[in-house]
């Protein structure tokens, strides 16, 4: 196995990896809308939240050499399904390659985000 530290993508908020890949694919732990470089939350509503997520699971993926196009799939939080459109508009720009996917509303996420994003990629 083989860990991921960028600190083009926030750190590990707990006990975990930004990512960890094995047997030719990459599974990243859930970006959430943080920024890098301060910590903070980017963003008050889900598609500018969205955008920061994209963005710092690209910094993870490009870590390891791969893009959005090697996703093979993706698993989606979003706090309210009311977002669902919205999010997708951000969420279609950036996978392009249309991942299979779920998408499942939750009670709570980690710091009141709006949406939380992972991905499992193939390895190059």
């Amino acid at each position: 196995m083989k860990f991921t530290s960028t600190d083009k993508a926030p750190a590990a908020l707990g006990p975990y990896s930004q990512a960890v890949s094995v047997n030719g694919l990459l599974f990243t732990s859930g970006q959430i809308a943080l920024d890098p470089a301060t910590g903070e939350i980017v963003g008050s509503d889900v598609q500018a939240q969205a955008e920061q997520v994209c963005k710092n699971l690209a910094a993870v993926l490009e870590a390891n050499g791969l893009a959005f196009t090697d996703a093979v799939k993706t698993t989606c939080f979003l706090a309210d399904m009311g977002d669902f459109a919205a999010f997708n508009e951000v969420y279609g720009k950036y996978f392009t390659g249309k991942p299979a996917r779920s998408c499942v509303a939750v009670k709570t996420l980690p710091k009141n985000v709006l949406c939380e994003v992972e991905v499992i990629a193939e390895m190059k």
